[in-house]
This record gives structure tokens, sequence and C-alpha cells, in this order.
């Protein structure tokens, strides 16, 4: 089975043991395959930590790190004791030995309830991926880092560390009754793909060669100038980091090129707060399928113009005179969806749709002809 492939079936397992998490488990996926962070928002009992546990598990090689932080959690908890041996030399440095700092998968639960000095350290070492260890600043081998909470920061310290996890999922308990029942009755998969770290880095070699079409790219370019105008802002260097996300998404996928509808998964990606998410996703909507929505609007119009001219009427003067009425304004609605088809072509988007949609307007059009 190649690396791909495991990758795929440790989705689906996933997918069979956490209910109504599909976005999340992709882009936890994807957070692998481009070395990005993840957080997962939720009120207690909602699967956040067995589900970020469940897929670090999943990967074999490599050192996992994981840990429940809390207000009285100790440096030594997360980076290692203080090495006797270099005190002698008066060199304050820690042993790191199964610790954070040499780990390359890290999930902490509750990420954000350890002291301002240790999530200080935590933010160096999964935005510069560095720690201060002595004398020393040594690399830190971290690939990604998944983060639990039961709520969002609120204390202004704590956003230089949120805004450093790309990829931010709320979840909640189950909502539809099938998969709540469906959930007390599930068992366990009975088999558990793992992938090695090194099959990891290799596919994450294959997503960086993932293309970018430059049409997604426009697209991207509009996303962030209508959420500006609702003044929902993200960094340059948030768009920058969702390219390679894209990337692991259509991967992940099977297809070697980002599309459009990649897009999507950047709902999860460019809100502060949770209130944004249906904006964001409100504006990548009317910017991807808008165009789509237009047209199939203009199709109702010509159907109403269509029973409007096929009513009954008084006599047959009056129904010459709706059904070339009618006519005449198809016939405007035909050059307004060829205006549009001409728009999304050149903008490389997708014209089954239109076409479809076109072609009916075309046979409405030729019956009302046929009765002038």
């Amino acid at each position: 089975m190649s690396p791909h492939d495991k990758f795929g079936a440790i989705r689906r397992e996933l997918q069979q043991t956490f209910l109504e998490r599909a976005d999340l488990i992709d882009g936890a996926l994807a957070a692998l395959l481009s070395s990005q962070h993840v957080l997962i928002i939720g009120p207690p009992g909602t699967a956040k930590s067995m589900l970020a546990d469940a897929l670090c598990r999943r990967i074999t090689g490599g050192t996992y790190f994981q840990w429940l932080l809390t207000k009285f959690t100790t440096p030594e908890e997360l980076f290692g004791a203080v090495s006797l041996k270099a005190l002698e030399a008066d060199d304050y440095r820690r042993v790191t030995d199964h610790k954070l700092p040499e780990a390359q998968i890290a999930f902490l639960d509750e990420v954000f309830k350890a002291s301002s000095s240790i999530l200080n350290a935590v933010l160096s070492i999964i935005n510069e991926r560095l720690f201060h260890n002595g004398r020393d600043i040594m690399a830190v081998p971290l690939l990604s880092l998944f983060g639990a909470s039961n709520e969002l920061p609120e204390d202004d310290e704590l956003l230089a560390l949120y805004d450093r996890f790309l990829l931010r999922f709320v979840v909640n308990y189950i909502s539809e009754d099938f998969r709540f029942l469906k959930m007390l009755q599930a068992t366990p998969p009975a088999q558990s793909t793992t992938i090695s770290l090194d099959e990891l880095r290799q596919m994450q070699d294959e997503v960086r060669a993932i293309r970018v079409p430059d049409a997604v790219l426009s697209v991207l370019a509009d996303i962030r100038r209508e959420l500006g105008k609702k003044n929902i802002i993200a960094s340059d260097r948030r768009y920058r980091q969702s390219l390679s996300l894209l990337q692991a998404l259509a991967y992940l996928y099977g297809r070697t090129e980002v599309s459009e509808s990649d897009l999507f998964f950047l709902e999860h990606v460019l809100w502060k707060e949770p209130s944004e998410q249906g904006e964001v996703h409100a504006v990548i909507q009317s910017l991807i399928h808008g165009y789509e929505d237009t047209v199939q609007e203009l199709l109702f119009q010509t159907r109403e113009l269509r029973d409007y001219a096929e009513r009954e009427w008084d006599d047959e003067e009056q129904h010459a005179r709706a059904v070339i009425e009618a006519h005449t304004k198809i016939r405007r609605i035909l050059t307004q969806v060829e205006e549009i088809s001409q728009q999304a072509q050149q903008g490389g988007r997708p014209l089954e749709k239109v076409v479809a949609i076109r072609q009916e307007i075309e046979g409405i059009q030729q019956q009302l002809l046929e009765k002038i």
C-alpha cells in the first residue's frame, strides 16, 4: 500500500469512529502534510482530545509528545528537567529527551492554560521551530502541533499563540439523531492503519509539487478583498501559509493541482471569532459559485416569463403580445447569460452548469418562437 493509500485508509477509519468530524479530520491530515498547526475548540465531551490523539498515534517512527496543560504545569513537564551537569558549568539547560523540543508530532490539551513563560516557549517552538536551551538555540524537528481548548483565549497575551494555529475548528456535540445512535453502537475499527514518519516526509515532498493555478490565486485575492470590506482581516502570513494547506488538500483528494473547490476549506483558516466563520463561507460561496447562482436566477425568470406567456388569455391578440414580450425579455436574459459565461471562462471557472442552463433557456425561447 502506497503512503497516499495509507493516508486514505487512516482518513476512512477516523471518519467511521468520529462522526460529524469530516472537515476536522481532513484538516488535521492536511496539516500533517503541510507542517501546519491545528486548534480544536469545543465543550468537554466532544472528542477533541480523543481525535487528535488517535491521529497523532498513527504516525510511527518519530517522537510523539502529548500533555494536558494546567496553571500548575511546570517547564520541566514540557521541556525536560534542568541538567545538573550543565549547572556545574554555569549553564542552565534542560535534558529534552522525549519532551516537546524533540517531538515531530505534538498534542497539547487545554493549550492556553499554562503560564506565560511556558506558552512563550511553546510559541517559539511552533512559530520559529526553535527552543532556547541554556546558552544554545536549538532547532526543533516539530512538524505539526495539535492544540485543544474548551474556550477561546481571552487574554491579549495569548493572541500571538492563538494566531499561530493556521487551522481552527469549532466542534459541538453530535447534532443528528441517527448519527448519535450510530455513535452509541459503534465499535473500534478492526484495523488501525499507521504511516511512518519517513513516508509522511515523502508525501510532504509530493505536496510541494502540487500546482496552484493562477485562477485560484486570483480568487484568493478576491476573497481577501471582500473579507476586508466586512472587516474580517487575516495577516499576509496566514494567506501565504494557506497555499501549502490548499496543496495538501488537493493531494489528499488525489489531484495534481489545487481547484477552486479547495478554497472552501479556508472557512477554517480566515476567521478570528467563530461568529465570522459563516461570513467567510458566504464570501467564498459567492465568489466561486456566485455566477452559477446568478444564472440559476435568470433561469427562474425565464420559466416565469414562459408561464406568463402560456397562461389562459381572453383572446389570441393578448396571447400573441404576451408571447412577443416574453420572447424579447428572454433574448435579453440570454445576452446576460452569455456575458456571465464569457467572464467565467476567462476566470477559468467550470461552465457545465452555465451551459446546461443556457440550453434550457434557449429551448424555452424556441418554444415561444414557434407560437408567434
